[in-house]
């Protein structure tokens, strides 16, 4: 079964730390426990989204952008 990086707050989630920045985790990419993988913006405040164990072949679930809700699939991960 494949690892899932949930959303832990509502609002709008971004891949990237900037528009004009590459994402956070490129799609197929590795993680480590603890690496930043979006930011959930929240009434103009940005909130870190880490994953909380390591996997590779990250796959993002999420579009950049998208309206979110708190438990909801980001990403997946082997």
């Amino acid at each position: 079964m494949a690892k899932q990086i949930r959303s832990p707050l509502p609002g709008i989630f971004y891949r990237r730390p900037a528009p004009d920045q590459p994402p956070f985790v490129e799609d197929g990419g590795s993680v480590e426990a603890g690496t930043v993988v979006g930011l959930v913006e929240v009434m103009k405040s940005f909130h870190e989204v880490v994953a909380e164990e390591a996997g590779t072949n990250v796959r993002f679930v999420a579009e950049n952008e998208q309206p979110i809700t708190v438990g909801v699939v980001l990403a997946e991960m082997d």
